[in-house]
């Protein structure tokens, strides 16, 4: 698909160097960012280097917490920071994979489309990288791409990512532009940043073919005079082209302190567009919410099982969930101290391991490993009047947790886990048991955002409504996502209502449960949701429950 001359679209590369998360993602966004908010259309596509088709099979230990588009895409976690700074949905043509490019090319061999051609790595996979990234332009009449490259370079995994960025600087001279995000460490024993690495970085992308336009430099610290002239001499740039990234209280800090050093002037300049000053007034509020000092501080627990990775705690499986108490937080004037509890642990030694929190949020998972210690979290802060949000198998946990405790169903549990129970509060449902005959896993959850309509009385409908949430306000209906293949159990739901569990809406479509509660004169706040309000967060429009749930923590 090559580009036309009408089209005139630049396209703005953004590639790593030395580490891996040194945040090439928030500067891509932050870019974004910055040149959307000077009147440009803009449409990010991040590659990755995995030859998973997808990043929904991933264990979320082993690369994060995938993220959940609007259109079923599960995506790496840099597709929720575009989502988050650039204030719109991404979906699958955002996010593209090594494995999605082999499979596209095998297919299209499969199908004779290369008429009896050998099928080679350069150009076949090359021009089908090419090809998605004018694609994405086209559907998204784009003004600028700005295209991320997964991993950092010298990797073997990603090099046909690089040679198509060298291709298309070829054929498309002053539309594009590369920009290089790399590490400046600063050894504790030495007490300075040391270049070398920068260089050497550097040095591999010029081995490639490609000479960067801007050098993006992370590191603790602003870069002083003497390590950009440095950077200038050794990586043969302009001094005005290395932008300082230092470390920031808050990442929504970054395309301030960009645009401080003209980073978005310089972008203009080199590709022939007029300078235009972004409008940042409202992001600039945003900052100022963000480091306003709160007045209280809140504790609460995230009951999980995905917090271990060999003797470290990873912060990025449960990525969007913190992202999503962060931004609510802010709303809500309130300082959070999240405490991260070990599942397996709870179920161990018992309730003492969370000990007195202001709330309780049992998020996504997976499995039987570590579940019973969700189900006791859900109990506790049942039975102790705890403010509780349970998330997707939180809110399945929930009900498991109620139908033991409170309908005296002590085999009660979910399909998931046990086969021989009696009640299967949780359930398969008939379409799922068929993918999980066939092994289909990829990609054949229930996936993306589903419409489901709220029940008028309940605390969920009163929380949509005091945030001006509703899709359609006057048939209730919300769209929250999901990614899941287990079902509250229907043939149970009269007992459940019968004896106090409020079911507060279902999805428009199949009428499934998708929202659990407690009255409020019961329990403080007590909601579980079959959805992922976490992936529908962003810093300038919190999602309402967690809003909520913090404020009432706070009381």
């Amino acid at each position: 698909m090559p580009q036309t001359k009408s089209q005139k679209v630049k396209y703005i590369f953004v590639s790593g160097g030395v580490i891996s998360g040194i945040g090439k993602g928030i500067t891509a966004a932050s870019i974004g960012l910055l040149l959307q908010k000077a009147g440009y259309t803009i449409a990010p596509i991040k590659f990755e280097n995995y030859l998973n088709v997808d990043a929904g099979t991933i264990n979320p230990l082993e690369h994060g917490d995938p993220f959940l588009c609007e259109d079923g895409t599960e995506a790496d976690m840099d597709i929720g920071t575009y989502e988050k700074f650039l204030g719109t949905n991404m979906s699958a043509d955002s996010f593209v994979t090594m494995g999605k490019i082999y499979q596209t090319v095998i297919e299209r061999e499969r199908r004779f489309e290369y008429n009896g051609e050998d099928v080679e790595a350069i150009p076949h996979i090359t021009d089908e990288i090419i090809s998605r990234i004018y694609g994405v332009a086209q559907k998204k009449k784009a003004d600028i791409v700005i295209i991320e490259l997964g991993g950092t370079a010298g990797e073997y995994q990603n090099v046909f990512y690089y040679e198509a960025s060298r291709i298309m600087t070829l054929k498309n001279p002053g539309d594009v532009i590369h920009i290089h995000v790399s590490y400046v460490p600063t050894p504790h024993h030495l007490g300075e940043p040391k270049t070398k690495p920068v260089q050497l970085s550097v040095r591999t992308l010029n081995s490639m073919g490609i000479q960067p336009d801007l050098l993006v430099a992370r590191s603790e610290q602003y870069l002083d005079k003497r390590r950009r002239d440095r950077f200038a001499v050794f990586c043969n740039m302009h001094p005005e082209d290395i932008i300082s990234a230092p470390d920031m209280g808050s990442v929504y800090e970054v395309p301030l302190i960009l645009h401080k050093q003209g980073i978005d002037k310089r972008i203009f300049q080199k590709l022939g567009l007029k300078v235009k000053e972004p409008n940042l007034t409202s992001w600039n509020k945003l900052v100022e919410k963000i480091k306003k000092e709160k007045k209280k501080t809140i504790e609460i627990a995230i009951v999980g099982k995905y917090f271990t990775t060999g003797d470290y705690k990873l912060r990025d499986s449960y990525a969007a969930l913190f992202d999503a108490i962060d931004h609510a937080s802010w709303e809500a004037g309130v300082a959070v101290k999240t405490v991260w509890v070990n599942a397996e642990e709870v179920e161990k030694e018992g309730v003492k391991v969370i000990g007195h929190p202001d709330g309780i949020i049992v998020p996504i998972g997976w499995g039987e490993r570590g579940a019973e210690g969700m189900i006791t979290a859900a109990s506790y802060a049942r039975e102790e009047k705890i403010p509780y949000l349970g998330l997707c198998y939180g809110m399945q946990l929930a009900v498991v947790a109620f139908a033991r405790d409170v309908l005296k169903w002590k085999d009660a549990n979910t399909a998931e886990n046990s086969t021989k129970t009696k009640h299967s509060v949780i359930h398969i449902i008939p379409a799922q048991k068929e993918n999980l005959k066939r092994r289909a896993y990829g990609g054949t959850m229930r996936l993306g955002g589903w419409k489901q309509k709220v029940q008028k009385g309940t605390r969920a409908y009163d929380i949509y409504k005091k945030y001006k949430s509703f899709e359609d306000e006057k048939n209730g209906v919300v769209s929250e996502r999901h990614r899941h293949r287990y079902e509250f159990n229907q043939d149970f739901e009269k007992d459940f209502l019968k004896n106090g569990l409020v079911i507060g809406s279902k999805s428009v479509v199949e009428n499934l449960v998708e929202e659990i509660e407690l009255p409020e004169d019961t329990h403080p706040f007590y909601i579980g949701v079959q959805g992922h309000p976490e992936y529908k967060s962003r810093p300038e429009a919190p999602h309402p429950l967690f809003v909520e749930f913090l404020k009432v923590s706070a009381k």
